[in-house]
């Protein structure tokens, strides 16, 4: 079993300087209400949940006694139990603190107070330190260990997911921020909201996470599939990172998730051949060339540092095909997803579209690196559901507000290249080529003889000067100097 920390303990792994934030009673926290600012008197000790008794009476809004609005048996009791074990009022501890330097409104749930379930309290503790966040334009980080709804509540429990997920709808509507740690266990609606609803999602070693609890799954199910690894592999986790290392990745993801910028990404470099092909076929054939440099290779020259996403939260990854995160380049954050040279599978293009729509609500330029001879066309691909993932990525690009910067680095391989590449703003290395279709597949449908796949290459009209000349590309990227823009027609 992975270790279990206590709310306080997991705080202490990231931040120095935490300090936490009272809710009162009724749910209203700072900055809450109407509006998404606001002020509190002295905090006294109606203020403090459980000040009086320690017992869970409810607040105004269906108040009934000390075992809670069904007075269920027992619950104030075990509210009182669990205070006196953990030193905790509820089973969420929130306020403010520094990782890595980037101040955030961090949420950390207790698991030993009645299973880190969220009950109206928690409800409460978890909106003020949204409106807390949305009011003073910080981030919010949480620190996730729960084992779903509070039973004793009934459906007034259940429906905190409802609020929950408001109040991070809100903080996404506002340009913020917002990343997860799921430790042991991340179960429930606690993982369906706060968790896999969160921007990013980081995971602990071994930690349960999966929508259903231990106690409520199948007699014959796998173990293996409700942990960490296992969300990692499905897409819906994008990294697993051990206790020691948690401080160093969430202030890593803070930084490069808060640096707003309006300017595009600069155009990378070539990093290949630095001369023109000749013919069409010359094209193909260098960008073909298993030594040209790849998606890597480009990301590494290019950015000083970077975090990866890890899937396409839809049960998916091409960690092979694309790769999608956000790095510091000139001092600057810029988002990225590269395709390696490789036939991008329906997560590939998944994953490509949430990292756009990320980055276009946390306003931050995206880099697009385009590479495959196109997108995967077998069976299985077309059960995933290949079409309408390109279908998303193609919409992702269209709506996006924030600038895109494409450059072209090999094989640009029909619509599935296309669907990656930023309209008006994109680029090729000279060892590139952009086409509607592959020469070997236009030649076998016009019914050509193979000898004939060349000059059909030549007719295509897929060299990067070809690409400049009929105005599909703004220029070519230069080994030196940067990007040079050709003339173009009109």
């Amino acid at each position: 079993m992975p270790e279990r920390r206590s709310a306080r303990e997991a705080l202490a792994l990231l931040t120095d300087d935490f300090t936490e934030l009272p809710t009162s009673a009724g749910g209203r926290g700072p900055g809450s209400g109407s509006g998404l600012s606001g002020s509190r008197g002295p905090v006294g000790p109606a203020d403090v949940e459980g000040s009086a008794d320690a017992t869970g009476a409810e607040g105004p809004a269906g108040a009934t006694g000390a075992d809670g609005p069904l007075s269920w048996p027992g619950y104030g009791a075990a509210r009182a139990r669990a205070a006196a074990r953990t030193g905790e009022e509820e089973s969420v501890v929130w306020g403010l603190g520094s990782v890595g330097g980037t101040p955030a409104v961090l949420i950390a749930f207790e698991f030993g107070f009645l299973g880190g379930s969220l009950g109206r309290r928690t409800g409460d503790r978890l909106e003020a330190a949204h409106t807390h966040a949305r009011a003073h334009r910080l981030p919010v980080v949480s620190l996730v260990a729960t084992g779903g709804s509070r039973m004793q509540e009934g459906m007034l429990a259940l429906t905190q997911l409802q609020r929950v997920a408001r109040q991070s709808a809100l903080t996404r509507a506002a340009g913020l921020a917002q990343l997860a740690v799921l430790r042991d266990p991340t179960t429930g609606g606690g993982w369906a909201t706060l968790g896999a609803g969160a921007d990013v999602v980081l995971a602990l070693p071994d930690a349960q996470v999966g929508f259903a609890g231990s106690r409520v799954r199948p007699p014959e199910a796998d173990p293996s599939a409700y942990t960490a690894q296992a969300q990692l592999a499905a897409g819906t986790v994008d990294a697993v990172v051990p206790y020691e290392e948690l401080r160093a990745a969430v202030g890593l993801w803070l930084g490069l998730l808060t640096a707003p910028s309006a300017e595009p990404a600069p155009v990378p470099r070539a990093l290949g051949a630095s001369d023109l092909p000749e013919t069409g076929w010359d094209a193909v054939r260098r960008a073909r060339d298993p030594r040209r440099p790849r998606a890597p290779a480009y990301l590494d020259a290019y950015f000083t540092r970077r975090a990866a996403l890890g899937g396409d939260r839809a049960g998916g990854r091409d960690a092979d095909g694309m790769l999608c995160g956000f790095g510091s380049h000139g001092g600057r954050t810029i988002a990225y997803a590269a395709q390696t040279g490789t036939a991008t599978r329906p997560a590939g293009y998944r994953a490509a579209a949430r990292l756009i729509r990320l980055a276009d609500a946390l306003s931050v330029p995206v880099l697009t690196l385009v590479d495959t001879p196109g997108a995967a066309n077998d069976a299985e691909a077309e059960r995933q559901g290949a079409g309408a993932a390109i279908g998303e990525l193609f919409t992702a690009v269209a709506t996006a507000r924030t600038p895109l910067t494409t450059l072209v680095i090999g094989e640009g391989g029909s619509g599935g290249a296309l669907a990656l590449a930023a309209p008006e703003n994109t680029w090729a290395a000279p060892d590139s080529y952009f086409s509607v279709i592959a020469p070997e597949l236009a030649a076998a449908i016009l019914k050509r003889p193979p000898d004939q796949v060349r000059a059909t290459a030549d007719q295509l009209r897929i060299r990067p000067q070809d690409l400049v000349a009929l105005g599909v590309i703004r220029g070519i990227a230069d080994a030196d100097d940067g990007p040079t823009a050709l003339p173009r027609p009109g």
